[in-house]
This record gives structure tokens, sequence and C-alpha cells, in this order.
């Protein structure tokens, strides 16, 4: 009896041990110092957006209409914001007239908080795209923009601006299937009896400097200057007017997109690797190329739907938490998660609130403007401290 107990509690033991192993690495100083500190920055970040408006209020009763508990401890209203109001009465049943908010909660929960939300999930999907990219070409140059996939998109909402008006209300659709189209085209291309990191770049950079040169012709076809400027901001990546709509455009793609890149970090160590090791360890190099690669261009299709294209940070991103917990995926992609939207969101800010900062006027820049600024010194400073800059 007393060997049963034994074998039983030794067993359970054995399992318990096994969950510690299998998820110790979450508890990695490294990551969770990484994890800390970018939770604050946008914490941080995000209370400074919510303060400034036509409706000016202070940090603390900022913070205070974000805690506000008439929402928080409703879930009418957290599902009414989430999923909309028609989904939220067919979910709930309810039928009568929701309770009222005080004045600041309705504008920051209405107004100012989605567009945070939107600049920490476009800043999440793009720092897992670019993770993933630069291991499927095993080339740490490689990003969304690199590999055609913004170029494709930003060619999709010029053409549909200038020439297909009517189709204004499908853009985010459009862009993401403008940038899963250009991907194809790039796999086609690099694809010679298999695809080769190298290969897969170059092609990227074909299609780019193509789709690149289209768009540029089409501004010539623009006769109003609102289509003009309207396409800038789309090419550019922008935040502004952003709500729950594209809240829930884009939450739902990158859950999937960021639980597949999750679970395929095992196969993503392997392609490090290189191919023929990889291909020793019994795995399948075009399929699992290919079907990373789709998951990557999911979660750049999920930001570019509802920001356009935000430069640099599908590049930078993965830089900054592979400097910071190392190159294991597995914390690659789980710092790519805090650190994206930490950079995207003080970088919103920066487009908000700089050109009044800087000159007084009430006007706001797009993000991409702001994150080729940041992005662009950084990267100089990789680059002039690597000497084998390019490889992974």
């Amino acid at each position: 009896m007393s060997g049963e107990r034994s074998a039983v509690g030794g067993g359970a033991s054995t399992s318990r041990s096994a969950g510690t192993d299998r998820f110790g690495w979450l508890l990695d100083p490294k990551l969770v110092s990484v994890a800390v500190g970018s939770l604050a920055v946008v914490v941080v970040a995000g209370l400074v957006q919510v303060s400034f408006g036509a409706y000016s209020m202070t940090v603390g009763e900022a913070w205070r209409a974000v805690l506000d508990p008439a929402v928080l401890l409703d879930p009418r209203w957290l599902l009414n914001f989430l999923v909309g109001e028609e989904l939220m009465r067919a979910i709930t049943g309810f039928q009568g007239e929701l309770p009222e908010l005080s004045h600041g909660t309705l504008i920051v929960w209405n107004i100012r908080l989605p567009r945070v939300i939107v600049g920490a999930i476009v800043g999440m999907n793009l720092g897992v795209s670019g993770a993933i990219f630069q291991a499927v070409t095993r080339n740490e140059l490689a990003s969304p923009f690199i590999l055609g996939v913004s170029s494709g998109a930003g060619l999709m909402i010029l053409l549909t601006l200038v020439v297909f008006g009517g189709l204004s209300a499908f853009l985010p659709l459009i862009a993401a299937l403008g940038g899963a189209v250009a991907f194809l085209i790039v796999y086609a291309i690099a694809w010679k009896n298999g695809t080769s990191p190298v290969r897969l770049v170059l092609a990227g950079v074909i299609v780019g400097t193509v789709f690149g040169s289209l768009q540029t012709a089409l501004f010539f076809f623009a006769d109003d200057i609102g289509v003009v400027q309207s396409a800038i901001q789309w090419t550019t990546g922008s935040l502004t007017g952003t709500d729950w709509a594209q809240v829930r455009l884009a939450l739902p793609w990158t859950v999937v997109a960021v639980l597949l890149s999750i679970a395929g970090s095992r196969q993503l160590n392997l392609l490090l690797l290189g191919e023929q090791t990889a291909k020793s360890l019994g795995m399948s190099i075009e399929r699992v190329r290919f079907a990373l690669s789709g998951v990557a261009v999911l979660a750049a299709a999920a930001s570019i739907a509802v920001a356009g294209i935000v430069s640099f940070v599908g590049l930078i991103v993965p830089h900054m938490v592979r400097n910071l917990v190392g190159s294991d995926y597995k914390r690659l992609i789980v710092g790519c998660l805090f650190v994206g939207p930490a950079l995207m969101v003080a970088a919103d800010v920066g487009a908000r609130l700089g050109m009044s900062v800087l000159t007084g006027a009430d006007a706001q820049i797009p993000v991409g403007i702001v994150t080729g600024l940041v992005g662009g010194p950084y990267f100089l400073y990789l680059m002039r401290r690597r000497q084998n800059m390019g490889e992974l």
C-alpha cells in the first residue's frame, strides 16, 4: 500500500516537475524585467495619451477614468466596448439602457483609450512578424517591409483610394489582402526546387521596389488633395482616428498569430541551426518555412489593416529583445509581445504631442515618421557595433 502511495506521489511529483520545466523559462529574470519595464512604459505613455485632447484632464483624472469601477466591474460596458452593442445585447440578453458614465470616463473609454490599445496591438504584431521573418530568412535585416508585405499593402491602399474610391470602407481588409498577395509573389519568385533565405530576401527587395514605384506613379493620377493626404497617412502609418472598431478588427487575428508564433518557436529555433541540421532532425523545411511565413504575414496584415505601414518597428523590436533576453525564440517572441507595444505607444505620444511641443502647432504627425526617426539611429548604432550584421 505504501508502495502504491509512493508510486502515486512520485508520479505527481514528476508531473509537477515536467510542468515547471516546460514553463520555467517564463520566469527568466531578464524576460521578467523586460516585461515589467515595457508594461511600465505602456502605462505611463498611455496615461499621457489619454490625458491630452480638446477635453483637458490631469493625469490623475485620466487614471481614475481608466480604472472607473462603473466600467471595469460592469461586464455589459466592457462587452459593449470590446464586441459592440449589438453583440453585447445578444450575449447578455440585456435590452435596457446602459448605466450612465461620467463625461470624463466616456471620453477616455470611447475616444482615447482605443488609440492606446490599437498602438499596443500594432507594436505586438509588427514585433512578432519581424522576429519570424528574421528566423525564416536567417537574416536579421528581414522585416515585413523588406519582404514586400508592406509594399503590397500600400499599393492596394493607393489603388483603392485613387481608382476604386467606392471600396474605401473595406480599406483594412484590402490592405491585408495586398500584403498577403505580395508575399505569395515573393515566395513564387524565390522558389527554385525550394526556397532559400537569400532568395527570399532578394525577391522581397525586387517586389518591394516594383510596388513602391507603382505607388509613386499612382500619386500622379490622384486629383483630390484629400485622397493624397489620406493615402500618405496610410502609407506612413498613423493611429489618428482609431476607435474600438479597429480593436475588434485586429484583436482576433492578433490572438491567432501570437498563439501560432509561440507554438512554432521550436521550429524557429531549428531553422536558425541551418537547413541541413533541421532536415536531419526530421523537419520539412519548405512546409515549416511557408507556414511560419504565413503567420508573420497574418500578424503584419492585422497591423497594416488598422494603422497602415509603420516603418522600422518590425525590424528593430526583435533586435532590442534579442539583445535583452537572448536568441531563444520562446523568450524572443514573448519579449516582442511587450517591447513592441512599449515602442509603439511611446512613439504615438511623440506623434501626437511632438508638433505642439516643438512648434506650438495643434497638429499631429503620422506615428510611422516617429518610429522611423527613432529606428534609423538605433539601427545605425547596431550596424556600427556589429561586424557580422545581416546573419543570424
